[in-house]
């Protein structure tokens, strides 16, 4: 059963659509950025411009190369205490935006490199978990 993100509010207390990159080591995001990462395949995305609330304008961003991307992403999973069932959510994490996407917005979604995938998924004890990955794609 799908359920709308006031409906998410109203069942958890808090909801969100993305996760800052400079909170995810604390707070709500702490245990999910250390356990609990995942990737968020896309064609690409669209953000709108917030200059004038009236004209909003909707831009299309994708790789040059035309292939897929992956967000970093974390994930969750809670009973709800309406029905007992459990629900996965997940969330994208942003970061500050590059240079192609400062006119439009000033944060966007973290954008993994292939090469990065894997490290990114890893949840081994010994490692620290990459915090060094939350940061603009190159444009």
């Amino acid at each position: 059963m799908p359920f709308s993100t006031k409906a998410l509010a109203d069942l958890k207390g808090k909801t969100t659509i993305n996760a800052r990159s400079d909170s995810v080591t604390r707070g709500w995001w702490a245990q999910p950025f250390k356990k609990r990462r995942c990737l968020v395949p896309a064609a690409g995305f669209y953000e709108w411009t917030h200059k004038d609330p009236k004209n909003k304008r909707p831009f299309a961003f994708d790789l040059s190369n035309g292939k897929m991307m992956a967000f970093a992403g974390l994930w969750d999973a809670w009973k709800n205490p309406v029905d007992g069932s459990w629900l996965q959510t997940f969330t994208i994490i942003t970061t500050d935006a590059n240079q192609l996407m400062t006119p439009v917005h000033n944060r966007m979604p973290v954008i993994l490199h292939e090469s990065e995938y894997t490290r990114w998924l890893d949840r081994g004890e010994t490692h620290q978990p990459p915090i060094d990955l939350l940061r603009p794609f190159p444009a």
